[in-house]
């Protein structure tokens, strides 16, 4: 654990499955409702940090929130990312991307290509208990 770190300090989300070795969390993203990560809970800042096992297990916990994501919402694209610049702390960004979401087809850090569709949004954010039953379910079976 690092003093410093905001995921070793907070959840950094809203917490969807926790595990011994991992959470998913929500992220707090207005423009994209379906914003998950999956967070190691130990201080580490890359995957070969970790034992091939617990590499293993971390992947499955990615793999399972994407399936969740589609089999839930249906998006057009799944957006992966496992960067930890601002934040050295082992974590995997996953974001199911829509045709018409404000940054598609660029990254969602990067610039707005169009405002949000609030129809779309209530949507996403009506399928959230959904998705965190499934995605708890999915998690709970990699423990």
């Amino acid at each position: 654990m690092s003093a410093q770190c905001l995921l070793c300090n907070g959840d950094g989300g809203v917490v969807v499955a926790r595990t011994p070795k991992l959470r998913v969390v929500l992220v707090d993203d207005p423009d994209h409702p379906v914003y998950l990560r999956v967070i190691w809970n130990s201080h580490v800042k890359e995957m070969t940090d970790l034992a091939e096992a617990e590499r293993a297990r971390f992947l499955a916990a990615v793999f399972a929130v994407e399936t969740a994501l589609r089999e839930t919402v249906n998006p057009v694209k799944i957006n992966l990312a496992s960067l930890g610049n601002q934040v050295p702390h082992l974590h995997w960004h996953i974001v199911a991307r829509f045709a018409d979401d404000p940054h598609y087809p660029n990254p969602i850090w990067s610039g707005r290509q169009r405002g949000s569709d609030p129809a779309r949004l209530a949507v996403l954010r009506q399928a959230l208990p959904a998705l965190s039953a499934k995605i708890e379910e999915r998690v709970a079976k990699l423990s």
